[in-house]
């Protein structure tokens, strides 16, 4: 296995997991900026991919000031059907705030529950709810034009570098309660409120479950639990600082905290909840990450490059045995 995902009884033996998306969006990047020089192009990534270790030996612990997100806009159009009041699934929601509290009181109760597993042969205690992730380049832009072979290029990286495992419901740092936080901060009860929502619905599925869908406000370098999209997605994090640590890397014109900007908006998160339990049991998060890098210099060979991606990361729920049983997770 990647010695970037090596676990040991489940547990992540990499520093952090969003170290490793920020290293693969650089690596994106940094390819894409030297793409003209096709002989560059394996200096230059294999420059990236060491980085990453640089990344994952560096400061991680850095914040903005006030310790959360900016704003991408609380405008942005919505993308889901808006809310009805209604009885589902025998539950009443007379409001957003309805939809937001029923939510939160099923994401907490869900992360309570544990289930036994074998893990690389030995047995272990996860999370009962595990789901698979998937991250996928949607688009790439260097000097504000695409290109085709560019964008297979970039997609075999993003293949080569993610090494993916099973996750708990978002915002999750691990796959058992013990291990779910970050920076301290524990990740098993859910932060969302009704303020950070930008549209939601609940649709009543006929089988004793209903599926509450909500696309959470943009968000923009957005932290943990830090704003609407923090609260609900797995975020990068402090993106900046990682990039501040890469020592290939400098830029034309200001710092990274100038150049380097991520932001997350139209991503939704689909839970579908048996209502007479109130446990999650199964659901589809799509998180929309959009980055853009300006005034790039790296290794000598790029200078002043500006490129931005489209990234969609997708946290799918339950895991399959078959996605599992790769990754040596055993239920029972």
């Amino acid at each position: 296995m990647n010695e970037l995902y090596k676990t040991e009884r489940g547990i992540p033996k990499m520093k952090k997991y969003a170290k490793k998306i920020v290293a693969l969006v650089l690596a994106v990047i940094l390819v894409a900026s030297c793409f003209a020089g096709c002989a560059k192009i394996n200096y230059v990534t294999n420059g990236t991919i060491g980085a990453i270790k640089e990344v994952q030996n560096g400061t991680w612990n850095q914040k903005p000031e006030d310790g959360k997100g900016g704003s991408a806009g609380d405008g942005a159009a919505t993308s889901i059907e808006e809310f009805k009041a209604g009885t589902y699934g025998g539950v009443e929601f007379k409001s957003v705030e309805d939809v937001a509290n029923y939510y939160v009181k099923c994401f907490d109760y869900t992360k309570t529950l544990t289930a036994p597993y074998t893990v690389d042969g030995k047995a272990d205690t996860l999370y009962k709810l595990l789901g698979e992730e998937k991250l996928e380049l949607k688009s790439l832009l260097v000097e504000g034009k695409e290109n085709s072979l560019l964008n297979n290029t970039a997609g075999g990286i993003v293949k080569s570098i993610l090494q993916t495992g099973a996750k708990g419901l978002p915002p999750n740092w691990g796959n058992k309660p013990e291990n779910d936080q970050v920076d301290g901060m524990a990740l098993t009860k859910s932060l969302f409120t009704a303020d950070d929502i930008q549209a939601c619905n609940v649709k009543d599925n006929g089988d004793g479950t209903i599926t509450i869908t909500i696309q959470p406000k943009p968000g923009e370098m957005s932290m943990h639990n830090g704003d609407a999209q923090g609260k609900f997605f797995n975020v990068l994090g402090d993106i900046a600082g990682a990039v501040a640590a890469i020592d290939i890397l400098s830029f034309s014109q200001g710092d990274a905290k100038d150049n380097i900007i991520v932001k997350y908006q139209g991503g939704t998160g689909s839970a579908i909840i048996d209502t007479a339990t109130n446990e999650i049991v199964g659901g589809d998060y799509v998180m929309k990450v959009h980055v853009d890098a300006t005034h790039v210099n790296a290794a000598g060979i790029i200078k002043d490059k500006s490129a931005s991606l489209d990234l969609d990361y997708t946290n799918h729920f339950p895991a399959s045995d078959e996605y599992l049983k790769e990754r040596k997770i055993v239920k029972g």
